[in-house]
């Protein structure tokens, strides 16, 4: 899909009018940041149905902040990357459209301080995300896979709205500010039924099992969709959901139970089938839902030190995997392939792809000094002893992983000829992945930077004070975990590769027939 051709038109001057639009809203939250961290919150009202007690109305907050920022900031990188990868493409205009009405959707989603707005906003990111999974219309395997993610979620997005209502019933408000200071909803007779609606949204969303199908069928999408869907957008919706509703919701056994159990086997088992992939693109996929099992599984918790590390975790996987999906489409355009077997030996021609590939795979791997290792130790140090041991299992898998992605494509001899001469991507394809990976280093090396804006998120959540953010925390437990993880996860280059030979004798499936534990092939370019 990509094309190689560069010149100007009408269709490219749109990419980079809307990175424009979504970089200046980028600026406006970080000139609002100040009255946010200050205040609390920066509210804005308008009347939409008064009869029914419903306003348009958004809330900037410091959890609010955190999202729109990274769906504002990746967004504008995304429009640059999208421009150069696929700006000749005859009907690139209508992709940016699709994309720009998906930020604003998630845009609106992560603002909305009503929750029949905050509904009208996800189910938009539903639709909108169908149109982009099936940009490629005339592609009947794009067209089904679309239209799962949309039956899912949208599905699921029904059971939200049954939830939502009996929130109004049971709060007597549908309004956020209201419902999140009051006493919780946890006493209410209502709140089984609230809970297992709003979950069911939520899981659905982001992907948890038994709902996790739909996600690695999305990378039938063009890839500057599925760096931004599985980075800053439409699967940290449902995290995004759990963390707001969490004051309201939490505390209870069922919920840590539910969440904890969800999201615990999402992580450890997308971790194990992220290693079994072949195809670049499906690595990353399964690696997302490591991530979001993860998310999920910290905020089942309400100690301030596992909600920092979920916060810290959301933004080390938003900058490391938005830059990854970037490097994976920058190689397939530049040699034709995303088959990990075929790809060796791509530095000498795509030298800042490789140093952008390192610079994310590090913080990927939660290496020092990036912000991944901070991220990292912050999990080990949450962690509840008994879930110590899947974690450990899964954070060493995707190390490995990261490996996979940053060092085998561009180190040792080429195996031999690629569809297309290896040669270095446009800078649009460049500056995000550049900008991110550095993105992770600065803020590990000055991790005081998101303190403040973590402490007062975590503050919202009514738990104990956040945790802090050191760069080296001492010899502890988590640092003796942290080289565990290295160590097992280097141990995993020698089994990836049997695994990648044997594949087809292990003919395990998943549920939904859709991930399995043979190497996936490679798909056709998207």
């Amino acid at each position: 899909m990509a094309q190689d051709k560069s010149g100007f038109s009408l269709s490219r001057a749109a990419g980079y009018l809307a990175a424009t639009v979504a970089f200046a809203l980028f600026a406006v939250l970080f000139a609002l940041a100040g009255a946010v961290l200050t205040t609390g919150a920066v509210l804005f009202d308008l009347a939409w149905v008064p009869s029914l007690g419903i306003g348009l109305s958004f809330m900037l907050d410091p959890l609010a902040l955190i999202f729109a920022a990274l769906i504002t900031g990746i967004g504008g990188l995304i429009f640059l990357y999208a421009t150069g990868y696929m700006g000749n493409h005859p009907q690139f205009g209508r992709f940016v459209l699709f994309l720009f009405l998906f930020m604003l959707s998630m845009l609106g989603l992560v603002l909305a301080r009503d929750l029949i707005t905050l509904f009208v906003f996800w189910e938009l990111t539903s639709l909108t995300s169908y149109l982009l999974i099936g940009f490629s219309h005339d592609d009947p395997k794009a067209r089904r896979n679309a239209l799962q993610a949309m039956l899912v979620t949208a599905g699921g997005g029904l059971a939200l709205l049954a939830g939502f209502i009996l929130i109004g019933f049971a709060a007597g408000s549908y309004d956020l500010a209201v419902i999140l200071q009051g006493g919780g909803l946890q006493t209410s007779p209502l709140y089984g039924a609230i809970l297992t609606l709003v979950l069911l949204g939520a899981f659905t969303k982001s992907a948890q099992i038994p709902f996790h199908f739909w996600l690695p069928n999305a990378m039938a999408a063009p890839t500057p969709v599925s760096a931004y869907l599985h980075s800053a957008t439409m699967v940290k919706a449902g995290v995004y959901l759990l963390a707001r509703l969490h004051p309201a919701l939490s505390g209870t056994g069922a919920w840590e139970i539910t969440l904890t159990l969800a999201g615990g086997a999402t992580a450890l088992f997308a971790s194990v089938i992220a290693i079994r992939q072949r195809d670049l693109k499906q690595a990353l996929a399964w690696t997302t839902l490591m991530a979001l099992g993860v998310l999920v599984l910290f905020l089942a918790q309400g100690s301030g030190v596992a909600l920092t590390a979920a916060l810290t975790f959301l933004i080390v996987h938003a900058l490391y995997k938005a830059a990854l999906f970037m490097v994976v489409g920058a190689v397939d355009h530049g040699t034709g392939s995303r088959d990990v077997t075929a790809l060796r030996g791509l530095r000498r021609a795509m030298p800042l792809t490789a140093v952008s590939a390192l610079l994310a795979a590090v913080s990927m791997a939660g290496l020092p000094p990036f912000l991944g290792w901070i991220g990292k130790e912050l999990l080990y140090a949450g962690v509840t002893p008994w879930l110590v041991l899947p974690l450990l299992a899964s954070n060493a898998l995707i190390f490995a992983v990261a490996g996979v992605v940053a060092l085998r494509p561009f180190w040792g001899a080429p195996p031999g000829p690629l569809p297309r001469e290896p040669h270095e991507a446009g800078w649009q394809m460049l500056a995000g992945p550049v900008v991110l990976g550095g993105a992770g280093l600065v803020f590990g090396l000055m991790p005081g930077l998101l303190q403040p804006l973590l402490d007062a998120a975590v503050m919202g959540f009514g738990a104990a004070p956040a945790a802090e953010l050191h760069l080296w925390a001492g010899v502890n437990l988590p640092l003796a975990l942290s080289l565990a993880t290295f160590g097992l996860g280097g141990g995993c280059s020698w089994p990836r590769r049997v695994f990648w030979r044997a594949g087809p004798a292990f003919p395990l499936r998943t549920a939904a027939g859709t991930g399995c534990l043979r190497a996936s092939p490679v798909s056709p370019r998207s």
